[in-house]
């Protein structure tokens, strides 16, 4: 088995790949355990089902660099569930799944008025779900997720203060000038990055573990957010390395490969946080 891995690391895109796979889980990581205590964990699922439309209309379009498309579309619709969430008409929950539920219907539906291929299914399948398009991965395409994933990071890092005194309490961030809609809406705006670059990664509806499940890991057996935070990047970087690993060994997909050991992770840190008490 080593013997075979070895083999398999000496080809570019497996280390492209993993490269990629990593530093998408790093960043998925710090905005999760944000998103999960600000009880916006589903907002993920909600803007991947948008980058899905917006993908079926950059496929429709013909388009050689989908993330033009995608990537301003998805950032937009971070911001108006963010404004309108409050709205007294329609509540945050129900525009996340009016815009996902929408966004996911249309953009199947371009797909099959405009194919772009034989197999519709198939591509559509691949979307949802992840495929081996991250084994496909162009060195520019390496690049350009290197760079925003290292903005997210430093942008992270160097708000840390603030982004805690937003996540905990907005009431007291206020009270001391802190800026409470602004660092929402760049936690929504980050959020939509992330959801874009982990596209290739495990496919729109599997996106949200990717978020949720080093959090809830890391919330199982530590109290500081702090150690949460750090204990979660640690979590999801290694499970998203044995994914694509395990992926590339045995044949599975990758995307589900990476939930898989997830969930596993978590159900172990579920049961020591239970003997912990």
């Amino acid at each position: 088995m080593l013997e075979k891995l070895t083999m398999y690391l000496a080809f570019p895109f497996v280390r492209y790949a993993l490269i990629v796979g990593v530093l998408i889980a790093l960043c998925s990581s710090l905005l999760g355990v944000t998103l999960v205590l600000k009880r916006y964990s589903y907002i993920g699922d909600g803007l991947s089902h948008v980058a899905f439309g917006a993908l079926a209309i950059a496929s429709v379009l013909n388009l050689t660099n989908k993330m033009i498309i995608i990537l301003p579309v998805t950032v937009l619709s971070a911001i108006l569930l963010l404004k309108n969430g409050t709205n007294t008409k329609v509540k945050g929950d129900a525009a996340i799944a009016m815009i996902s539920v929408g966004a996911l219907a249309f953009g199947y539906l371009l797909m099959n008025i405009f194919p772009t291929s034989s197999n519709v299914s198939g591509d559509v399948c691949t979307t949802l779900f992840g495929s081996t398009s991250i084994l496909t991965l162009t060195k520019e395409e390496v690049w350009i997720s290197g760079v925003l994933s290292v903005v997210v990071v430093f942008i992270f890092i160097f708000l840390y203060n603030r982004i805690f005194a937003v996540t905990f309490d907005t009431n007291f961030a206020n009270a001391v000038g802190t800026n409470v809609d602004f660092y929402n809406l760049l936690i929504a705006t980050i959020t939509a990055v992330i959801i874009v670059l982990a596209m290739n990664l495990v496919g729109s509806l599997l996106i949200s573990a990717l978020v949720i499940f080093p959090a809830l890991s890391a919330m199982s057996v530590l109290k500081s957010f702090r150690a949460v935070t750090f204990f979660s990047a640690v979590v999801s970087v290694v499970c998203a390395f044995l994914g694509i690993i395990i992926s590339i060994l045995a044949g599975t997909p990758v995307g589900s490969t990476i939930v898989a050991v997830d969930v596993v992770l978590f159900a172990v840190c579920h049961v020591i946080g239970k003997i912990r008490g």
